[in-house]
């Protein structure tokens, strides 16, 4: 039997990190429509994109995505497997954000809560976009 090394064709490093984002995309957010997906994910390039903060370090502070805390109701969708069909369109899309190849659906927003929830920074403000239960502010 012959054994061949595989390596891996992601060089960049952007299937590692799509795959991150994807995490955070999915469970902060069920994933229930693609037009969500690419909503929240073209959200977080807008932040980093105004913040000067790398996509990286966005997406592990907890004061930003609060799904990251281990009290969050959704804190399990972390471990979503990673074949799951929705999973994997997060994946996609948070690929596609990577190659700077997603529009921006989200109308330039750099913050967001869930319609069901009103935090304090928000009562001030006014919503842009109103995406399956997600509401976008800039």
């Amino acid at each position: 039997m012959e054994m061949t090394l595989v390596k891996n064709p992601d060089a960049s490093g952007h299937m590692n990190l799509a795959h991150k984002i994807a995490r955070v995309v999915y469970a902060q957010t069920g994933a229930p429509s693609l037009s969500l997906v690419c909503a929240f994910t073209s959200m977080i390039k807008n932040l980093s994109d105004a913040s000067g903060v790398a996509i990286s370090d966005l997406i592990a502070d907890k004061t930003i995505f609060p799904v990251l805390s281990d009290g969050d109701i959704n804190h399990a969708r972390m471990y979503v497997p990673a074949n799951s069909r929705a999973f994997q369109m997060c994946v996609r899309t948070a690929y596609r954000m990577l190659m700077n190849q997603l529009p921006d659906s989200c109308y330039g927003a750099t913050k967001f809560h869930s319609a069901d929830t009103i935090p304090a920074w928000a009562t001030s403000r006014g919503y842009i976009a109103d995406i399956d239960g997600m509401l976008f502010y800039l």
